[in-house]
């Protein structure tokens, strides 16, 4: 198994170079995806939510209110630091259970991590980061995604800065092009994938950190 690191900013396009990789035979391991998974309607984990912060978290027909969560979780240290004790664990293991499920093959395995560089990962073979200026993503976010300005740019603060994303980059993709510039990047980046050498036996695992909870995933934002 070859295993990468995807990551980049909000509004940056990396849910089209994770799509891209996956086009090409990569395994994606998306922790925002796996995230919204473990929080559907019934599920154990909103159940655990709804009890520590209250049933005006579930929307009406039982799915979670997100912006609701956030009203509530992340207006103090302490009960952001009770959602991530609450999240994290269950993501972290479901993360876990789909790269074992690839670790003896030989598939380019990629975890899609919006917040790696705050969330390290142990024997990454590569780290792959899409990168577009700031100003690019504030108009993406307001074009594409219906955002105030106001909003995309307090999301963006929320996470690290560019400049210590870049840092952790085995490859940069610009992605402040058109489609067929980030196409031949993609195709780039794969060529040097499938030639890396294989991940060790405890690639993926968390880096430990003082700080166990960690920052929020980007999709609770």
């Amino acid at each position: 198994m070859i295993l990468l690191g995807l990551t980049g900013g909000i509004g940056s396009g990396k849910s089209t170079v994770s799509s891209l990789l996956a086009a090409r035979g990569a395994v994606i391991v998306d922790a925002d995806a796996i995230v919204r998974e473990l929080q559907a309607p019934g599920s154990p984990l909103l159940d655990r939510l709804a009890e520590e912060f209250g049933a005006g978290i579930i929307a009406e027909g039982g799915s979670l209110d997100r912006a609701a969560l956030a009203a509530v979780a992340f207006t103090d240290d302490d009960a952001l630091k009770r959602l991530n004790a609450i999240v994290h664990p269950a993501v972290g293991a479901e993360m876990a259970r789909r790269v074992d499920a690839e670790r003896n093959g030989d598939r380019v395995v990629v975890l899609d991590i919006p917040l790696l560089a705050e969330n390290p990962r142990e024997g990454l073979c590569g780290i792959i980061v899409v990168d577009v200026p700031v100003e690019v993503a504030v108009a993406r976010l307001v074009e594409h995604r219906g955002f105030s300005e106001a909003d995309a740019r307090a999301r963006i603060a929320s996470q690290v800065d560019r400049e210590k994303r870049l840092a952790i980059a085995d490859v940069v993709v610009d992605n402040s092009g058109d489609l067929d510039s980030l196409e031949q990047q993609v195709e780039d980046v794969w060529q040097w994938a499938t030639v890396l050498p294989p991940a060790g036996p405890d690639a993926g695992r968390p880096v430990p950190r003082d700080d166990a909870a960690g920052p929020p995933s980007a999709d609770a934002r």
